[in-house]
């Protein structure tokens, strides 16, 4: 029965609202993080709405040539 819970928990949380999911977030150059983002990171979208956000960095990263 607990089982069942889990898979119903975990179906919301997919098919809720603005999830897009972990890969989509890590595509799109982000992280996802549970709860906040960190220090000179912004909220791109939601991995899972409404616990964990797809953090994005808010300045480009430098790149070498």
């Amino acid at each position: 029965m607990a089982i069942l819970v889990l898979v119903f928990i975990f179906i919301s949380l997919t098919q809720h609202g603005d999830a897009h999911g972990p890969d989509s977030c890590n595509h799109g150059g982000g992280l996802c993080r549970m709860g906040t983002c960190i220090s000179g990171e912004y909220l791109a979208q939601y991995c899972f709405e409404p616990i964990i956000l797809c953090c994005k960095n808010s300045s480009p990263a430098a790149t070498e040539s």
